[in-house]
Order: structure tokens, then C-alpha cells, then sequence
């Protein structure tokens, strides 16, 4: 079972008290954007085997949305972060690195930029 602690409340909550919102650090496009941009946004997502980086709500605690690194395979959570946040923490990064070595920070990035 997979169990994140929300960073807002500080609550370690397993799946069912949550409400998964998809890939995380996504470049938001409204309408005035050109049709390929918009089209990578609404429509082109990663989905990857391995460390990903999601958007969590807290459905059932505080309400609040957070974004967790995770790795989709074996469901390692490597931490949880507030959904303000632009980038993952460093901190994040590292404890992810240290356990993937073969993992680099590049492919954090935002794939719809």
C-alpha cells in the first residue's frame, strides 16, 4: 500500500485518504497558447517506469495538494513537498540520486516546456 505524509498537516496518509492529480511541474497553457503547446499540456504526459514526480490531494485530511517523488515501480517514496513548490527540493534530488544512481536531476524537468 502506498502511504505519503502531507507536507501541509503532517499527516502520513495511505492511498485511500488521497486523490492522485497526475504528473507534477507542469507548465500550465491556456487557450492563448499556440495549438502545440496546448496540445502537450492537456494531452502529452510521462509516464515512466521508475521516478516520478506526482500532484497528491489530501482528500479525506486536510484538503490540500502536494506533489511526492516516487518511484512507480516498487512504490519507494523518496519524500512530499508542498504543491507551491517550482522544482523538487534538493534534499529530494539527492536522497534520489543516492538510490538511483543511474537517475539524473535533467529528468525532473518539465516535459511540456
Amino acid at each position: 500500500m502506498l502511504i505519503l505524509t502531507c507536507p501541509n498537516c503532517g499527516a502520513a496518509a495511505d492511498e485511500t485518504e488521497l486523490a492522485p492529480g497526475g504528473q507534477a511541474h507542469l507548465t500550465r497553457r491556456g487557450p492563448d497558447s499556440d495549438d502545440t503547446a496546448f496540445e502537450a499540456y492537456l494531452f502529452l504526459r510521462d509516464n515512466p517506469r521508475g521516478v516520478h514526480f506526482e500532484r497528491w490531494r489530501h482528500a479525506m485530511g486536510c484538503g490540500k495538494w502536494f506533489h511526492a517523488a516516487r518511484c512507480t515501480a516498487t512504490n519507494e517514496v523518496f519524500g512530499t513537498y508542498p504543491a507551491q513548490t517550482a522544482q523538487p527540493p534538493q534534499p529530494i534530488l539527492d536522497r534520489i540520486a543516492a538510490r538511483r544512481p543511474d537517475w539524473t536531476p535533467s529528468q525532473a524537468k518539465d516535459p511540456s516546456a
